[in-house]
């Protein structure tokens, strides 16, 4: 009884541990915006995006000491999963002349400055 009190302890613990290491949020870009998640020095993180907005989203990471790789788009509805390395920004940049609007799920390091660049 003991020890199966004490496993369910831990992993309840364990449970209650993962919800602080992520993040989520609906997050509207502008026209001709983008939403930089990332533009600090950090750890790694995981992005989980989904596309609510009725067109392409372009996604690419942004080192913070200069740089672009890793270029996507995003159709509407798409969902895609991102590996972000340390030091490294995601940027979300809606072209289109209506605004946009994805959901994020962060995992890893969330201590991640977040804002706008037109």
């Amino acid at each position: 009884m003991k020890s199966t009190f004490l496993s369910l302890a831990l992993m309840v613990m364990i449970t209650s541990c993962g919800v602080f290491n992520s993040l989520t949020s609906n997050t509207i870009i502008k026209p001709n915006d983008s939403f930089i998640l990332g533009n600090n020095e950090h750890g790694s993180f995981s992005v989980k995006l989904k596309n609510v907005s009725d067109h392409d989203l372009e996604i690419y990471q942004a080192p913070i000491k200069g740089g672009k790789h890793s270029t996507q788009i995003v159709t509407p509805n798409g969902v895609i999963t991102v590996k972000v390395d340390s030091d490294t920004a995601l940027v979300i940049n809606n072209k289109s002349s209506k605004m946009a609007s994805v959901d994020l799920k962060v995992t890893g390091d969330t201590g991640l400055s977040m804002g706008y660049k037109n």
